[in-house]
């Protein structure tokens, strides 16, 4: 009588076993992520009180982006002196979209673009330079090259 008890039992719990195994497509079930990317553009340099023009160019399954949610573009100074407001980007067509502006001061800045398209939200940054840098913002980029540099040198 055990011996078909254990048989029974043994029989149920494969069969519940066989039903919480996956099935081959199930991950096609469920929705797959098309990630929002980004390519910011600077100019290759910067000269206070002349207006530049950010750009950054939307890409989504390998498409260019041509009707985003929304694009905004955020700068700001590094030493928090210079903030400028988040203002919406130009769109140019072709997935491209863009910011012109006239920095009246020089040193490092960042720029984040805020971008939104199908559910996926991105605020990539970069860094950028405007006319010259003071000695701390040299010596802070200094510090980022060098530990950069150690980084690297631990991992081999």
């Amino acid at each position: 009588m055990k011996k078909s008890v254990s048989i029974v039992l043994i029989f149920i719990l494969s069969l519940m076993l066989n039903a919480c195994s996956l099935e081959q497509d199930a991950a096609s079930l469920y929705k797959q992520e098309a990630p929002l990317e980004s390519q910011i553009i600077i100019p290759k340099s910067f000269s206070n009180n002349e207006k530049e023009t950010i750009k950054v160019i939307l890409t989504q399954s390998g498409k260019r982006v041509k009707n985003p949610d929304y694009v905004h573009f955020e700068i700001w100074k590094q030493d928090g002196s210079v903030k400028y407001n988040m203002e919406a980007a130009e769109n140019e067509g072709n997935g491209t979209y863009s910011l012109s502006k006239e920095l009246d001061h020089d040193g490092l800045y960042y720029v984040k673009v805020h971008a939104s398209n199908d559910n996926s939200i991105i605020m990539p940054q970069k860094q950028f330079i405007v006319g010259k840098l003071s000695k701390s913002e040299l010596e802070l980029l200094q510090k980022g090259v060098q530990k950069q540099t150690e980084a690297h040198e631990h991992h081999h």
